[in-house]
């Protein structure tokens, strides 16, 4: 997709947040889909604001803007077109969807903005195999979404999350979607997945003052692991594995995400 592509409409489009939307409840894509479905089922002068609002053209708008920030992979551009942010969301939070922004999904976490999961996707792709990626492993795997964009990059997703709840969200909202290479499990994402190890990609949607030298070991040789790094003031860190004991480190840019905590919650 080049950078002069033009989309039919701009992101400055989108209302801002109410004050009535500020907290997200659980929600599944079931109830989403549903939703869908039935104003898409009236006639358009009587379909509700909200529902026009996360439109194939309002999303098609957020990917020119994730492209104009810097994004050039192709691959991930257009996952990120196919997947359906606004069915990962409260409803009431649906119309917000495509904002360059984080918003919350409950248990005071987040999804993330639509840029830093492309551009950590771009990241990750870029490696010696030229952007083959057999087996990929997310950690916190929040409401599902950055999963399902992965699903369309790589040819394994298995994703990990600590919190109970939103690993029951997460599996209520891919369930409808039926993709099949994406592989959920409740667990300690600080231990990784060492059971189906190694892989080409690790992502971390969480930020730790390091990344556990556990999550290293298991990527292959080649393989690349993309996260947020630091307490206050956040960096994006890549560390690819280059030997059985060598791993090479660079900085990105600076990012925020909510922290990495060891163990579960129910």
């Amino acid at each position: 997709m080049s950078e002069g592509k033009r989309f039919p409409l701009s992101l400055d489009s989108l209302g801002k947040q109410s004050k009535s939307a500020q907290v997200a409840t659980p929600q599944t894509a079931t109830r989403n889909v549903a939703l869908g479905t039935e104003q898409r089922a009236r006639p358009a002068s009587d379909q509700a604001r909200p529902m026009s609002m996360v439109s194939d053209a309002v999303r098609q708008a957020m990917v020119g803007r994730v492209a104009r920030q810097g994004v050039r992979d192709e691959k991930v551009l257009a996952a990120m077109l196919a997947v359906p942010r606004h069915l990962f969301l409260e409803p009431g939070l649906a119309s917000q969807a495509y904002i360059d922004a984080s918003l919350p999904i409950g248990h005071h976490q987040t999804i993330s903005q639509p840029y830093i999961v492309a551009r950590m996707i771009e990241v990750m792709r870029a490696n010696r195999n030229g952007g083959l990626l057999n087996r990929v492993l997310e950690i916190g795997t929040g409401c599902g979404y950055q999963a399902a964009v992965l699903s369309r990059v790589a040819t394994e997703v298995y994703s990990v999350e600590r919190i109970k709840a939103l690993h029951e969200l997460a599996r209520a909202n891919l369930r409808p979607m039926r993709i099949p290479n994406i592989r959920l499990h409740y667990g300690d994402g600080m231990l990784g997945f060492p059971r189906v190890a190694p892989f080409d990609g690790i992502i971390l949607a969480a930020a730790g003052m390091e990344v556990p030298q556990t999550l290293l070991e298991q990527l292959t040789i080649g393989g690349r692991l993309v996260a947020p790094v630091g307490a206050r003031h956040q960096v994006l860190q890549l560390i690819e594995r280059v030997g059985n004991d060598e791993w090479k480190t660079a900085t990105l840019e600076d990012c925020h995400f909510v922290p990495l905590r060891p163990g579960t919650a129910g």
